[in-house]
């Protein structure tokens, strides 16, 4: 094969594989981070002390059993405030992890489920602290609080079948995207005529892919934010879009620098192994 070719060849396949990592990293990370239930309960843990992510929840839960018990105007903002309580305690972090552990099980049931047609939360566990709390204040009609079942959808079915879709995607691009990408980087650099150039290319590369990928976390968490359509909401949507996407910003500074230090490790080899001018006779 022609030198020249063989360079054209190298320069594609090493564009290619550069252009597939930060989408083969994001791939693997939802299909084998996101998925994975004791890494995502591990990751959310710490939002149980967040202040935002608390009061989000005692809004949530709160309107929850508001409507399962069907309690009047004047005993909402009782319901309210022993829910915003039960959110400052040791209680309610036991509870959080369990039910982000419920959570994220039954989401994975659903989407790996054809026959499931929606997903729901059981706020028997929550709502059975809230009216222990109401009785204790000698609030009227705290009884009628149900804790038995207490359930609230948060996918409906209409929202399943395009996360099923998507889901059954990344597990098949979470694995061969990336094997798809080093493959091709390294056989660009195989097929090379000067393959330290490859390298320093392939490296160059790399860390540009890290920077795209972070680059698509912030932009990403802006749009999240931007659609969600309660405002006040927001800063708690925040701290959880940054708790689940931390492997990726950490994944994305690390191809940055492992990129650099390879393409500049090159660099200074080639610098190095070149041979010196001969010296001027007078």
């Amino acid at each position: 094969m022609p030198s020249r070719l063989r360079n054209a060849v190298s320069a594609a396949l090493i564009a290619l594989s550069c252009l597939l990592l930060p989408f083969g990293a994001l791939a693997a990370w939802a299909a084998y981070g996101l998925a994975d239930t004791g890494r995502y309960v591990t990751a959310m843990a710490p939002l149980a002390a967040d202040p935002d992510v608390r009061d989000a929840v005692a809004d949530t839960v709160g309107a929850g059993i508001v409507h399962e018990a069907d309690i009047g105007p004047p005993l909402r903002p009782l319901v309210h405030d022993a829910v915003r309580s039960f959110t400052r305690t040791d209680a309610f972090r036991t509870a959080w992890d369990a039910g982000n552990r419920a959570l994220h099980d039954a989401v994975l049931r659903a989407v790996r489920d054809d026959s499931a047609s929606t997903v729901t939360v059981d706020l028997a566990p929550v709502a059975a602290e809230v009216r222990t709390q109401l009785a204790y204040d000698n609030v009227p009609l705290a009884h009628r609080i149900p804790v038995e079942h207490a359930e609230v959808a948060v996918l409906p079915p209409g929202d399943l079948t395009g996360l099923r879709t998507g889901f059954h995607l990344l597990e098949v691009a979470g694995f061969w995207l990336p094997v798809t990408a080093a493959v091709l980087g390294v056989t660009g650099i195989a097929v090379a005529t000067c393959r330290r150039r490859a390298v320093t290319a392939t490296a160059l590369g790399t860390a540009l892919g890290g920077a795209f990928l972070g680059l698509a976390v912030a932009v990403g968490r802006r749009l999240t934010l931007t659609d969600l359509p309660e405002e006040i909401h927001r800063p708690a949507a925040g701290a959880v879009y940054d708790a689940l996407t931390t492997t990726l910003r950490t994944v994305s500074w690390t191809l940055v620098a492992l990129g650099l230090t390879v393409a500049l490790t090159t660099w200074l080899l080639n610098r190095h192994q070149q041979p010196s001018p001969p010296p001027s006779r007078l």
